[in-house]
């Protein structure tokens, strides 16, 4: 029986991309193991599956990210997407694949780009991220035949592409509980527009929360806005001049909490003292917001690794003996107490 690429790598107890970049006769692996694979892969009656050898004819060997910039003030970088990408690329290198980052301009949705991407075979598989309740890239991309996966739900597609997310809506309902349970009534909720999905996650557990303490749901407390700072800034006012104001608001963005929280300032309301602020999810911005803010923090670099994993399990050419898996998971997120409430 023929053996395959995992065989040799586990034989020789080296990863799969030096097993493949030996056999492809990469410069970037020494002679002695390339000669150590060649004489296993001898020995083992290494035989490549053409599909299992490329993802398809003429294989880039490159993974591509769809990074979509938010528009407005966050020209500093993306916090979230950093530490992520590092755990993605991680894993990925370990099989000799490198992770291209395709930038659109911010605010824009990227279905052009995807698509000259998929069209030119400029890779082998495709990221996306930031996933819309309904999402016209998973559309094209599940009728193109392409593959990839996601980093977050929606319900477009079904179950039929990889896909790892955060728990927006244990977070939203955590979040009020922990409010709840300071004396909190009314809660605020500011949540990114653009139809992104996990809003609507946060506001499902946000609601289910405050009904289960027995608290109507004030859609004067619910706003939506652009999300970075000044999305954050122009929307938080509108809750605080509602009637009856909130006295604790659930932000589910950190760049829209820190506009919201310069607004409340120059309202003369002062977050940790006069208003609770918690935040979904965390990033430095939290860590170093003064009050630090508390925020519910996800594990990025893992989450990257898995992702990885999972898109790479879904393709003949790296799924083991086992074969190709669709898997879809939900992470949890971790409370971290801070001061803001």
């Amino acid at each position: 029986m023929a053996s395959s690429i995992h065989d040799l790598a586990r034989h020789l107890n080296i990863s799969i991309g030096t097993v493949s970049r030996a056999l492809n006769g990469r410069a970037d692996v020494n002679a002695e193991t390339r000669q150590r694979v060649l004489e296993a892969a001898r020995k083992l009656n290494y035989s490549p599956n053409q599909s299992g050898r490329s993802l398809r004819q003429g294989a880039t060997r490159s993974i591509a990210f769809m990074l979509q910039p938010h528009p407005g003030d966050q020209q500093y970088g993306e916090p979230f997407f950093i530490p992520f990408l590092t755990g993605l690329q991680a894993r990925l290198a370990e099989y000799d694949l490198d992770l291209m980052v395709v930038m659109g301009e911010p605010g824009q949705y990227q279905q052009e780009r995807l698509r000259r991407v998929v069209e030119t075979r400029r890779a082998d598989a495709v990221v996306l991220a930031n996933t819309r309740r309904e999402d016209d890239r998973i559309d094209y991309l599940s009728k193109a035949g392409f593959p990839f996966a996601t980093l977050g739900r929606s319900q477009s597609g079904g179950d039929t592409y990889p896909s790892l997310d955060i728990d927006f809506e244990k977070a939203g309902d955590e979040a009020v509980d922990r409010l709840v349970a300071r004396g909190h009534r009314r809660i605020a909720a500011i949540r990114p527009s653009l139809d992104l999905n996990f809003g609507y996650l946060f506001l499902d557990g946000y609601r289910k929360a405050l009904k289960r303490h027995g608290i109507e749901v004030d859609p004067g407390l619910i706003a939506d806005g652009f999300i970075n700072e000044a999305g954050g800034y122009q929307v938080t006012p509108r809750v605080m001049l509602s009637k009856d104001r909130p006295t604790a608001i659930i932000f589910n963005n950190d760049a829209m909490a820190l506009g919201g929280c310069k607004a409340l300032a120059e309202m003369g309301i002062r977050p940790g003292h006069d208003i609770a602020v918690i935040v979904i999810v965390d990033t430095p911005l939290c860590r170093y917001f003064s009050p630090a803010l508390t925020a519910f923090r996800p594990s990025l670099e893992p989450m990257g690794r898995r992702l990885a994993e999972m898109l790479l399990a879904s393709l003949p050419a790296f799924a083991g003996p086992e074969g190709t898996r669709i898997m879809r998971e939900v992470w949890p997120l971790e409370l971290v107490a801070r001061e803001s409430d």
